[in-house]
């Protein structure tokens, strides 16, 4: 059964049950001018009243246009530029600027046919995008490292990194780079380029949306199934119980605190936090991820999956398939096989690969600490293939369970300690954690740990029982969620909201991967 979505009734009648709850968040609507402008300290998040509220009118404009294919466009892209202003004030022209240019450079490539002008060509629309962002992310990072060399003294310029950079650069600079390979044919209206790379679900936090696969889907009359509104609703309730129960509770209340002083703490105390953040970072940007795609797939666009239970790997291998899969294959695609991936050697696939997780790592923050993270988890990438080479197993060898098991282990671990240099503010602090796991970890202390955050540590428990479950089971909650009928799955949600309201602070937490 198909919902048209050219009649608000079904939709309207949802959202209008939903906007019962918005008094919850306390939006006082006198003031309504003041919440809708730029406020740095509140950059809009969907787990925010004020994005419910918004999305409420957004969705039943959006379904009178569903026929209007270029004004809906023109609507949603406008909403979009809106949703970045108020994430990150101004700097909505940067989303401009790379627009113009990569719309302009694509349309020249796929006309010009001599080697070098189309070098030339990409050579712009690379530099355009990682100029913006390497002198918005690193330029007080490169300038702290070569101060030294002429004696300077290092004062931070005042450089506002804007939300999400990383993320619609990357996206628009694929498109350009697919022309080039080949691989895909420019869009004919600037317009419909603007959409790709604004849309707001995946704007400020991905998934990083390729053009080949969201590019038909821009034009194509709309519809949502019944199976399609029911599956999303179900991911937006299970990011906004992943992201705004399980991951800010734990953070406010526990790991902030243990990453931000690790020396005032015993070794057990840092260890539990280690595991908070290994689960807090997971259910922050997988919540993120769950209600971006669940958004998108109210207003008819399929996002491919972004997480896929990536605790569960038995190898690093299989981690980076399963954790940030976007990103992962974004780098793999564009500039692993770029360096030459595996075609020139072993030696030079190992290269291909350390640098290709360096600059990963370099991806998601100036800092020693993520290179640090990166190199680590390309060291244990090499090693593995390696250990693979050497193996030798036939294609389809299953390892006994209990290797499976002792490798899942083994694997989690290894990501925990790899989180340590990905959370801590710097090397001293990371030291300083090391320190009192190996020299003071005092485990006698446990049971009043555990006694002291009763709260958190069973939102733990929850959050990592949930991780590990049987996909089947998820399946099943999901399929529970398409059959209910409406009223039920406003009762779902109200539920959660409920929830949320009873654990959450007095500010809201902004999305961990927002910095990068």
């Amino acid at each position: 059964m198909l919902l048209d979505i050219s009649d608000t009734s079904g939709l309207g009648d949802f959202f209008y049950s939903v906007f019962l709850t918005l008094y919850a968040f306390g939006i006082d609507l006198s003031k309504l001018g003041d919440v809708l402008s730029y406020d740095p300290r509140n950059p809009m998040i969907f787990c925010s009243g004020l994005f419910l509220f918004l999305f409420l009118f957004f969705s039943l404009i959006y379904n009178l246009l569903n026929k209007k294919d270029t004004l809906r466009i023109a609507f949603v892209t406008l909403f979009s530029y809106y949703f970045y202003y108020k994430s990150s004030g101004a700097y909505f022209v940067l989303l401009a600027i790379v627009t113009l240019v990569d719309y302009n450079i694509g349309r020249k490539l796929y006309k010009t046919t001599g080697l070098s002008s189309r070098k030339l060509l990409m050579f712009i629309s690379v530099v355009v995008n990682l100029g913006l962002l390497c002198y918005f992310k690193y330029t007080n990072f490169l300038y702290q490292a070569f101060c030294p060399l002429w004696g300077g003294h290092f004062s931070p310029f005042d450089i506002m990194l804007p939300v999400g950079i990383s993320f619609f650069t990357f996206q628009s600079m694929s498109y350009t780079i697919d022309i080039y390979r080949n691989k895909l044919q420019p869009v004919d209206r600037l317009i419909d380029y603007a959409f790709f790379v604004s849309f707001f679900p995946q704007l400020v936090a991905g998934p990083i949306v390729r053009a080949s696969d969201f590019i038909p889907q821009i034009r194509k009359p709309l519809f949502v199934s019944r199976e399609m509104f029911g599956t999303a609703l179900f991911l937006i309730v299970a990011g906004l119980i992943k992201k705004s129960i399980i991951s800010d509770y734990i953070s406010v209340n526990y790991v902030d605190r243990i990453f931000d002083n690790p020396g005032l703490y015993s070794g057990v105390e840092n260890l539990l936090g280690v595991y908070g953040y290994t689960l807090q970072i997971y259910c922050d940007f997988s919540g993120y991820s769950d209600m971006a795609i669940g958004i998108a797939l109210l207003l008819g666009f399929h996002f491919p999956k972004n997480f896929d239970s990536p605790y569960k790997s038995q190898s690093v291998t299989e981690f980076w398939k399963r954790w940030h899969i976007s990103l992962s294959s974004w780098l793999q695609d564009y500039l692993y096989i770029s360096l030459g991936g595996n075609r020139k050697g072993k030696i030079r696939q190992y290269f291909n690969l350390m640098m290709t997780m360096l600059l990963g790592g370099l991806w998601h923050g100036a800092n020693w600490n993520f290179i640090l993270w990166g190199g680590l988890h390309g060291f244990a990438l090499c090693v593995h293939k390696i250990w693979m080479k050497i193996r030798n197993h036939k294609k389809g060898y299953k390892n006994p369970w209990p290797v499976r098991i002792w490798a899942t282990i083994v694997t989690f671990h290894f990501a925990c300690f790899c989180w340590i240099f990905f959370r801590a503010s710097s090397l001293e602090s990371v030291e300083a954690l090391f320190n009192k796991l190996i020299y003071e970890f005092n485990g006698a202390v446990l049971p009043q740990v555990v006694a002291g955050y009763p709260l958190v540590f069973a939102f733990m428990v929850l959050g990592y029982l949930l991780h590990f479950c049987p996909e089947s089971w998820s399946t099943a909650c999901r399929n529970q969620m398409v059959r209910m009928p409406l009223v039920l799955q406003v009762a779902v949600i109200t539920l959660v909201v409920w929830l949320m309201l009873q654990v959450k602070g007095s500010d809201v937490v902004p999305f961990i991967y927002f910095q990068f």
